[in-house]
């Protein structure tokens, strides 16, 4: 633990992930996001059609003035922006400065870092096997807790036993009603 990297606070203390990630944040270009949103995409379509104001919401700042007054923003390939869908397998198809829309096209499918094994294709396609089902495991119930429950049985048929029983339907009065009224002066 740390205390505040920004302002030297001792009060605050933070963990030396945490201050690292204030320290030094991870630097994101402009264009990421449409990066990330474009790589989604290729999962679903080959074709998206975006709008200028999609766009902005996308990257979360304005297109520079240049992308709403000329194509040539939109068909060069050396800038940052078109490095942006160039890296994630994407194409310009089609732009429309009146109507205010992209469309990009998928070129090629593009692995996404070392998170994904590599498939070999020599290996032969096996039968569709079901998901492996793991049988619930029957615990059982400790010595303690069984000898518990066992005396509160006892306990219950004690009390039940020792209950004066009574011929026919006859019910005992509750308390209350044999404090309230007295036999003789109970109303009818």
């Amino acid at each position: 633990m740390v205390p505040d990297v920004s302002t030297g606070d001792r009060t605050k203390m933070f963990c030396l992930n945490c201050a690292r990630r204030i320290v030094s944040p991870r630097s994101v270009g402009k264009y990421d996001g449409l990066k990330r949103y474009l790589r989604f995409r290729a999962a679903f379509t080959s074709v998206v059609k975006l709008s200028f104001a999609k766009m902005d919401g996308i990257i979360s700042d304005n297109l520079p003035m240049s992308a709403f007054r000329n194509e040539k923003w939109w068909n060069k390939s050396s800038g940052v922006h078109a490095k942006a869908w160039l890296d994630v397998g994407w194409r310009m198809q089609e732009v429309n400065l009146d109507e205010g829309y992209v469309v990009f096209r998928k070129v090629k499918n593009v692995q996404t870092g070392s998170r994904r094994k590599k498939r070999s294709r020599e290996k032969v396609k096996k039968p569709f096997t079901p998901a492996p089902y793991r049988v619930p495991r029957v615990r059982k119930t400790s010595k303690t807790k069984a000898a518990k429950l066992y005396a509160r049985l006892k306990n219950l048929e004690r009390k039940r036993a020792s209950m004066t029983k009574y011929r026919g339907s006859f019910k005992p009065k509750p308390a209350q009603e044999k404090r309230m009224y007295k036999p003789e002066e109970k109303p009818k």
